[in-house]
């Protein structure tokens, strides 16, 4: 194994974020080619009805899983950079810890479906689906482990390969056997095979864990202790599902289907940011043991501009060719163009406020958690103000006789659905904007990675993608969005970037291709 970067030589703690960065980012590439594989095969064949069905659901089992993991995706580094006991025994603590959150999780949900399925009727095989809850906080946990000891590649083949492949070729196969259980089918065989691909190296990496004996008073302070930042990631999390449910609450399931696509396709910035997540926590609290925190600060500001330079690149990669980015799932998609532009230009503006709560959920739990909370509550009232408004106030709907909300009350309108996309772009910036002015008070240096190269970056991306909609669509695509991202990323390397930034470009044979775990 080659040597990690050294976070207490200058510059190594760049050094080893742009390691862990370069990582996961090659994870992020392989995570698209097989994401958007998937949409294709929901949106053609399944439908957009089904795939409604299955993003209400399935975004209803994730959320309870992240519940369910009590902050250990990111509380389990701080732990075992701060215990005496066994690495190896502190992990399985964490692991049954998960596992106590995943029962109490499964069966709320197995005796309330109607949380998975606010507007259609329970069928077939979705009684199964809380039992995935196990997976993927059994998987979480392992990763989290596998990431304190810089093994930054299990999370890539889990995440990555494993789990997005095998739901993409599980949805084509299962297709055959039923269209109304394939999607279910093809998530749980996903699941099952994350897992999997997450203990394996657990196990080798950590061994079993010979004497371990549970201990339930301490596992008690476990979850007691993350609470907080349980709390934080479910809402992080939540706020990008939030919309959908909102959605569910109001239309049904073919405008939840479409939406969905186009908060897949935007949510794949976000996952950048996820890229930095496995490293970032490791180095933050090494450094804020050492009581460090100008070195925080900076380590914040440089991974906030290279996530927020990333995602504006390829939100405008991918909001300037909409309608046809959209199209390529099926022709009733093109609808949820304008919502795919509110939420790239969402995830855009979140980019400061994840990467501040990198720093947040280690010196300020609470006040953290308060604003996440007040987030939600603005983005629920902003939404559902905006349904309304474009329902009642637009001229074309004053005419029609429009039924009262409820399950399904908007029908199919894809237009007042756009406003639970404003919604989200709100609130986010509202996240934004506090928790950078708080953690920037608590560390005393600047934590926002915004810089103004990115305007003239954008205004090239601009130019370019004008001429590229002038394109047929299939060249609008193929050379069109290729075009874009070189537009944007050659002003960006040359107005934007400095030694620092390209750290995350500079491959090394002999150290620096591993991120840096915190000292035990």
């Amino acid at each position: 194994m080659s040597a990690s970067p050294d976070v207490t030589e200058p510059g190594g703690d760049i050094k080893a974020l742009a390691a862990g960065g370069r990582t996961n980012f090659f994870g992020f590439l392989i995570r698209l080619a097989a994401r958007l594989p998937f949409l294709f095969i929901a949106g053609r064949i399944y439908g957009a009805d089904a795939l409604g069905r299955f993003a209400l659901a399935t975004i209803t089992i994730e959320f309870a899983a992240q519940l369910a993991t009590l902050g250990l995706k990111r509380g389990l580094a701080q732990q075992l950079a701060r215990t005496s006991s066994p690495h190896v025994h502190v992990v399985w603590d964490g692991m049954l810890v998960g596992m106590a959150g995943s029962a109490v999780a499964a069966t709320v949900l197995i005796f309330l479906p109607g949380l998975m399925f606010p507007n259609s009727q329970i069928n077939g095989l979705d009684w199964l689906l809380p039992l995935t809850i196990f997976g993927w906080v059994g998987s979480d946990i392992a990763l989290a482990a596998l990431a304190y000891r810089g093994d930054i590649g299990a999370t890539v083949k889990a995440r990555a390969i494993v789990e997005p492949w095998t739901i993409s070729i599980g949805a084509a196969l299962l297709a055959f056997y039923s269209h109304r259980d394939g999607l279910i089918l093809a998530y749980v065989l996903s699941t099952i095979a994350a897992l999997i691909a997450s203990i394996v190296p657990l196990m080798r990496s950590y061994g079993w864990p010979s004497g371990w004996r549970p201990e339930p008073l301490h596992l008690a302070r476990i979850a007691l202790r993350n609470l907080p930042l349980a709390g934080a990631d479910a809402i992080e999390w939540g706020s990008r599902r939030l919309d959908i449910y909102i959605l569910g609450r109001f239309f049904l399931p073919d405008i939840v289907g479409i939406y969905y696509v186009a908060q897949q396709v935007a949510s794949l910035p976000q996952k950048l940011k996820t890229s930095f997540d496995p490293i970032l926590g490791p180095v933050i609290t090494q450094n804020l043991e050492e009581g460090n925190k100008l070195a925080v600060a900076r380590q914040v500001r440089q991974v906030g501009f290279w996530i927020i330079a990333a995602q504006l690149g390829i939100a405008l990669a991918l909001g300037i060719p909409g309608k046809a980015v959209m199209g390529l799932v099926g022709p009733s998609f093109v609808t949820g163009t304008a919502a795919l532009a509110f939420l790239l230009a969402a995830e855009a503006i979140a980019a400061t406020a994840a990467v501040s709560e990198a720093a947040l959920i280690y010196v300020a739990r609470l006040r953290n958690l308060l604003i996440s909370c007040a987030m939600i509550v603005v983005q629920i009232v902003v939404s559902i103000a905006l349904i309304y408004v474009i329902r009642d106030f637009m001229p074309e709907y004053q005419a029609m006789d429009l039924p009262a909300p409820g399950p399904g009350g908007f029908g199919n309108d894809p237009v007042s659905a756009a406003g639970v996309a404003i919604g989200l772009m709100v609130a986010l910036a509202f996240a934004s904007v506090l928790k950078a002015r708080l953690l920037s008070r608590l560390l005393g240096g600047r934590v926002s990675g915004w810089r103004w190269a990115l305007v003239p970056a954008t205004a090239a991306a601009l130019v370019v993608g004008a001429v590229a909609t002038l394109l047929p669509e299939w060249l609008e695509l193929g050379l069109g969005v290729p075009l874009i991202l070189a537009a944007y990323g050659v002003v960006v390397w040359y107005r934007g970037f400095g030694h620092e930034d390209r750290e995350l470009f500079r491959m090394r044979k002999k150290d620096g291709d591993e991120p840096v775990a915190a000292k035990a």
